[in-house]
């Protein structure tokens, strides 16, 4: 991935303003996907990237690379926001993504084709989501997968024995819930009176959600591709 430019214009990465997106949602799907840690979103995605064609990007894992690039003039401070629960700044997210999308349209050989992106974790806040959507592309809509705080612990837990993430473990899972509902369920409810969320219980098994996923991409229009 090219690396993270340098701030426009100050130390607070004050991102430049643009009229139009660079993506138009005629010929780029973007999906978000939020719910809660632990609420399953990289195994319903991977299925997702499976049978309809899309790209997953996740908004943490492009985040962890970014802060453990030797290079990255804002590792640092990308660790210490994640070890925190805090949200890193968005002009920062919004560009790690707006980079990986751009990598992988230039790297297809269909250039005709429609092309689809899952992006996991992503927006955190309402002014990510914003942003996003001015700077980069419309959403089509956010899948969220709502889950109670007790299960999403109780997975956490059991995913950090073998993970080797900081950040699962109980008191980092319990700021990053708190974060979660304080910041991100606003986006869900402004993009919910919209009509662009499509929520789907993950307190089942994987696959009764996968099922539940996929009825409900038909209704918006989706097709599987394989």
């Amino acid at each position: 991935m090219p690396a993270l430019p340098p701030p426009a214009y100050n130390p607070k990465l004050s991102a430049p303003d643009k009229n139009t997106p660079t993506f138009s949602p005629d010929h780029i799907s973007v999906i978000f996907v939020l719910g809660g840690p632990g609420a399953g979103k990289g195994t319903q995605c991977a299925n997702l990237v499976r049978d309809y064609g899309f790209k997953h990007l996740s908004a943490g894992d492009l985040l962890r690379a970014e802060q453990d690039r030797p290079d990255s003039q804002f590792g640092n401070m990308i660790k210490e926001y994640i070890a925190d629960g805090k949200i890193v700044p968005m002009e920062v997210t919004v560009q790690l993504l707006e980079n990986a999308m751009t990598e992988e349209i230039n790297n297809q050989k269909e250039k005709s084709t429609v092309r689809r992106f899952l992006i996991d974790g992503f927006p955190r806040q309402m002014d990510q989501a914003l942003k996003f959507e001015q700077s980069v592309c419309p959403s089509k809509f956010t899948l969220f997968f709502d889950c109670p705080e007790d299960l999403l612990q109780e997975r956490l837990i059991k995913r950090g024995k073998t993970s080797g993430r900081a950040d699962d473990n109980a008191e980092s899972i319990k700021k990053r819930f708190r974060t979660f509902v304080e910041t991100s369920m606003p986006v869900v409810d402004y993009f919910e009176k919209e009509g662009k969320v499509v929520k789907v219980s993950a307190a089942k098994g994987p696959e009764e959600i996968y099922a539940e996923v996929k009825k409900r991409m038909g209704e918006r229009g989706f097709e599987m591709t394989r």
